[in-house]
């Protein structure tokens, strides 16, 4: 599967923004909205993506793999999955620390292009089948 960089830091711009909303608002079940939305990108079905594709009719220059996006997705589940946790246990310095930390990484890839989550799997990938 390929996937468009444009879509993907589209996508990472609105999940920090959401993100960010989290933060300021302590809005548990909008962290739950984004976790669905991480759900879905690890599937292949990220609604950013398709409002991306809604909104832009260019054809992209180039396209990427999809697999390591889809494993940042992955993590950023992950992320807001324990940021829930924290939030439903009350336990409020895991509440802002996991959802800070899927904020940082989503800012990165929107700002800069940097996707930590796909950096990690290209690492993962090159270590060898016994130590993975």
């Amino acid at each position: 599967m390929q996937a468009d960089p444009r879509a993907l830091r589209f996508a990472a711009a609105v999940t920090a923004v959401v993100l960010a909303l989290v933060l300021v608002t302590g809005n548990p079940w909008l962290l739950a909205a984004q976790a669905v939305v991480f759900a879905l990108g690890v599937a292949g079905l990220s609604p950013y993506g398709t409002v991306f594709k809604a909104l832009v009719r260019t054809p992209p220059r180039q396209v990427e793999d999809a697999s390591p996006p889809r494993f940042a997705q992955a993590v950023g589940l992950a992320f807001a999955l324990v940021g829930l946790v924290g939030y439903v246990a009350q336990i409020t310095p895991l509440a802002l620390g996991a959802t800070a930390a899927a904020l940082f990484a989503a800012f990165l890839n929107a700002a800069f292009g940097l996707c930590l989550g796909c950096e990690m799997y290209l690492i993962i990938r090159r270590l060898p089948p016994a130590a993975r």
